[in-house]
């Protein structure tokens, strides 16, 4: 018997009036990273995301869990409802960070395109594997690094700390959806670097750019075979 639930997840979570969502071609600019409102707007922008990621791991468990077998079901659930309380943790974290620096999340517009990747792979449970933990969530390991130093030149390790710890959450999530899209790849009989390159043609919208974390993508089980040639 499959891990099933007893209603169909929404097609968008409920979210607060704040922060107002904005398309990225609208977002204000952050400002110089080393002004108050430079830092801010980073924070906010950083726990935008993390808040973000709640749900998408969310919706993960509650939209495919019920797709798969019990046993793969049930592990499947576990290790998303993992990830959201750690995006919730990161939240709490930034949230803190933000209310720190006199702020708060929802002050500052943010980026309404975040739950397009959800949507636009709502109906297939290997493109939102593609698309969220081994696109999105990859990035992550990509850019943090650099933006971890930026904080520490300026003198915030507290700032620094937290990136640190994201950074280091992060390559198990993305490791939980590589996992998962193997076993997916494997169930249709497709070669899994093929089919990823495939699904993320079909379904991201976005650019695939260097630099890569290559390290950090290989602790998470994502080679470059599967990414490297669609860099642009």
């Amino acid at each position: 018997m499959a891990f099933a639930f007893d209603v169909d997840m929404p097609d968008q979570p409920a979210w607060p009036d704040s922060p107002e969502l904005l398309p990225p071609a609208q977002m204000p600019k952050r400002g110089k990273f080393g002004s108050e409102r430079g830092r801010i707007a980073l924070w906010h922008s950083l726990a935008h995301i993390e808040f973000v990621a709640i749900d998408l791991a969310l919706d993960m468990a509650g939209r495919f869990g019920g797709q798969l077998s019990e046993e793969e079901g049930r592990e499947f659930v576990s290790d998303f409802l993992d990830v959201a309380a750690d995006e919730a943790m990161h939240f709490a974290l930034l949230a803190r960070k933000l209310e720190s620096l006199g702020s708060s999340y929802g002050a500052l517009p943010a980026h309404g395109g975040l739950w397009q990747a959800a949507h636009e792979t709502r109906n297939d449970i290997a493109a939102r594997l593609a698309v969220v933990p081994m696109v999105l969530e990859a990035r992550g390991l990509d850019v943090t690094p650099a933006t971890l130093e930026r904080v520490k030149a300026a003198g915030d390790e507290h700032g620094a700390k937290i990136l640190a710890r994201i950074l280091d959450d992060e390559i198990r999530h993305v490791g939980f959806g590589t996992k998962h899209f193997l076993r997916a790849a494997e169930r249709d009989g497709k070669i899994p670097e093929i089919m990823w390159k495939s699904l993320v043609r079909a379904h991201f919208r976005g650019p695939i750019k260097p630099p890569f974390n290559d390290s950090a993508r290989l602790a998470a089980g994502l080679s470059r075979e599967f990414y490297e040639d669609v860099a642009n």
